[in-house]
């Protein structure tokens, strides 16, 4: 009997409880140290504000004035919006179904187009290591979105030249895919992202990702002084720890329905958002970050603060971005910015 109970331990089925399946609702595979009583925990509080939601959102779409800006829908917004009305939600708010509605046709249009092959080729790379843990992703699964994933690449390639194709944009334009579920929608939503929300991310020489990195490091300065301090001690540019935060949206490192959550807020309110979730993270954490005795020390405190209960639990997580960071204007980003953007190109 014993040695059937270590077993048990060693396979982690006796830690998982049979309602928290190995796959989640959108189709990724759970990690095998996933900690499932701390899920199952959260996660039956979570249920009850999930239902709640889902009741207030649908008496508010069901008023014909569509999703204007108030205060009203930023409040919901940042609540959180219930899976089944994301799509929706999405794209009224970031303008994409305005634009999609303004070019019928023209989605087909580039798909059926001449097609850059140097392009294509890259793209084409990049299918199979886009969401290897995702079921739906299989070339087994029917359908596999791989197909609908390369389709929305490619047409986004050829929509915005200046842009075409970089790592990072598979694994955003395959959440859009899973949320969605509709290539065309998932081309408008990607291009609200990479064309007016995120400018420049994308772009060959990833300027405004470089800048807003640097734009966190004086932010964290102005907030955070202490971290500061500990990345020039030991020589740690943002860009080796924070990078990935920026390009992915933090997909595949958030937990998926946070990145979810967050995204919820990105349409709405904007690139600004994503320093809040960057400050929180830092802000959170920052005893156990200045725990760090040198630079690889450094760099892996901030793998781990991106892990554990406080990052899984989106509600309250969503709740302290508003919070923690207190005032953050755009016009103090914009400004920075500027500044951030100048020293860049003086150094190149």
């Amino acid at each position: 009997m014993e040695a059937e109970e270590e077993e048990e331990r060693r396979t982690g089925q006796a830690a998982r409880p049979s309602n928290v399946h190995r796959v989640d609702p959108y189709g990724f595979e759970r990690a095998e140290d996933f900690d499932y009583p701390t899920y199952e925990e959260f996660f039956s509080g979570y249920l009850v504000v999930l239902t709640r939601r889902a009741i207030k959102w649908s008496k508010l779409l069901k008023g014909n004035n569509g999703l204007p800006k108030s205060l009203k829908v930023k409040r919901y917004i940042r609540k959180g919006i219930p899976n089944e009305h994301r799509a929706v939600v999405w794209m009224v708010v970031s303008g994409a179904q305005a634009y999609m509605e303004q070019s019928p046709g023209y989605y087909q249009k580039l798909l059926e187009g001449e097609k850059n092959d140097k392009l294509v080729e890259t793209i084409k790379t990049d299918m199979n290591r886009t969401f290897p843990d995702n079921i739906r992703f299989r070339k087994t699964a029917d359908p596999c979105l791989q197909k609908a994933l390369y389709n929305v690449l490619v047409a986004y390639g050829h929509h915005n030249k200046s842009v075409g194709y970089c790592q990072g944009m598979n694994f955003i334009a395959g959440y859009l895919i899973l949320i969605t579920r509709n290539e065309e929608e998932s081309f408008w939503l990607l291009d609200a992202l990479i064309g007016r929300i995120l400018p420049d991310y994308y772009s060959p020489e990833m300027m405004g990702l470089k800048t807003d990195q640097e734009v966190l490091g004086e932010l964290v300065r102005m907030k955070i002084p202490a971290i500061t301090e500990l990345m020039d001690r030991h020589g740690v540019m943002w860009t080796l720890v924070v990078s990935r935060w920026f390009i992915c949206l933090f997909i595949d490192i958030l937990p998926v329905e946070t990145v979810l959550r967050i995204w919820d807020c990105l349409f709405y309110e904007g690139s600004k958002i994503i320093f809040r979730v960057a400050l929180t993270l830092i802000k959170q954490h920052q005893a156990f970050i200045l725990e760090a005795n040198n630079f690889p020390d450094v760099c892996d405190k901030f793998k781990q603060i991106t892990k554990g209960p406080f990052v899984t639990e989106c509600h309250t997580f969503m709740q302290k971005i508003f919070t923690d960071p207190g005032t953050l204007r755009m016009a103090t980003i914009n400004k920075l910015r500027e500044t951030c953007r100048e020293k860049l190109i003086a150094q190149r």
